[in-house]
């Protein structure tokens, strides 16, 4: 594995398939066992949580103390993830982690904190809220240290082995669009990303009636049943993952064929993260945008901040409308159905 590692971590990779360390482990990893700060820029799906789980396990190992380190996330999602991923190269050193986020109980969190974990993964709000009022509870042990900047990506950009097409299609016809491209590409696994948490449960409602193994995911959700729609699409369970920006950063799920834009982003970085969760580590992925007339500006927005144009998906309009009608009765079910919440 990465330059400086010792034995133990390096068996610890190994036992979970981390054959080679990726370019940002190559990178960050020496760095950061000379005790300096680092700034870690890279793609999507490059193993940036190893270049700063492995650092910080040695760096345990070498001085044992309880609240050892901090990892602050943007979602619940991804803190749980990280977690899972300390928890299996820590598993041989024993290394403890708690995972404090919103949409859990505050008082068995505070009881985990009470136990003084080595590591603690935290979505920011949570974090603030025990700091405030759990009794005992301070960071006041935690450091920065020296900063270096380590690039590996120097700007916003999509993996080579991601095939990114876009469809122009009316606004009204979406939905039609969407299932045809399901079909079409039937046998893999998709990961659907909609704008809102009403019209990710609207078109995974609508997936479903047209016999389509969907699930939901979005912030409105409860924290278990968010985990618990992970969990089925990572199990194969369901092979439509219908999302909203929750899930667009830095989880790894692993083997997504195709990312499906169905509402394009507000905001361009985001298609980056969107598009980030196929063609990971190594492999091939897909992403299709859709614009409609209302979207082209946001999607001349992609184009420039990715620097290329992008090919269209070549469909054929007398094909692809053959299934309307069927949409259009299941979208008569979805509103009949979401009209009784």
């Amino acid at each position: 594995m990465a330059s400086g590692l010792i034995d133990v971590l390096c068996e610890a990779c190994e036992k979970i398939k981390w054959k080679a360390p990726s370019k940002i482990q190559r990178e960050a990893i020496p760095v950061a066992l000379k005790g300096k700060d680092v700034i870690g820029l890279a793609e999507t799906g490059s193993g940036k949580t190893g270049a700063f789980a492995l650092p910080i396990l040695q760096s345990l190992l070498e001085n044992p103390q309880r609240y050892f380190a901090l990892i602050l996330t943007p979602t619940r999602e991804l803190a749980f993830q990280i977690a899972e991923q300390f928890e299996a190269l820590g598993a041989s050193i024993g290394v403890k982690c708690a995972v404090i986020v919103g949409g859990m109980d505050m008082m068995a969190q505070a009881l985990t904190l009470a136990k003084k974990p080595h590591i603690l993964i935290a979505t920011p709000g949570r974090l603030v809220d025990h700091l405030e009022n759990t009794k005992g509870f301070n960071l006041r042990a935690l450091k920065f240290l020296d900063p270096v900047k380590v690039e590996v990506s120097t700007k916003y950009q999509t993996v080579d082995k991601l095939q990114q097409s876009y469809l122009f299609i009316p606004v009204k016809f979406k939905d039609v669009y969407l299932v045809h491209v399901l079909n079409e590409m039937a046998g893999n696994t998709f990961m659907v990303f909609c704008a809102t948490c009403s019209n990710t449960m609207r078109t995974a409602l609508l997936l479903r009636n047209l016999g389509f193994n969907a699930v939901p995911l979005h912030g409105q959700m409860s924290q278990n049943k968010r985990l618990g729609a992970l969990t089925k699409f990572r199990a194969k369970s369901r092979s439509i993952l219908i999302s909203t920006d929750v899930a667009s950063r830095g989880l790894d799920i692993p083997h997504v064929d195709v990312v499906i834009n169905f509402d394009i982003p507000t905001h361009s970085k985001d298609y980056i993260h969107r598009v980030g969760r196929t063609a990971r580590a190594g492999r091939a992925g897909k992403s299709i945008t859709f614009v409609s007339q209302y979207d082209v500006e946001l999607y001349q927005r992609i184009e420039h901040l990715i620097g290329k144009k992008l090919p269209l998906y070549v469909t054929q309009e007398a094909e692809v409308m053959i299934l309307q009608e069927r949409v259009a009765e299941a979208q008569r079910i979805a509103k009949t159905v979401r009209s009784l919440f």
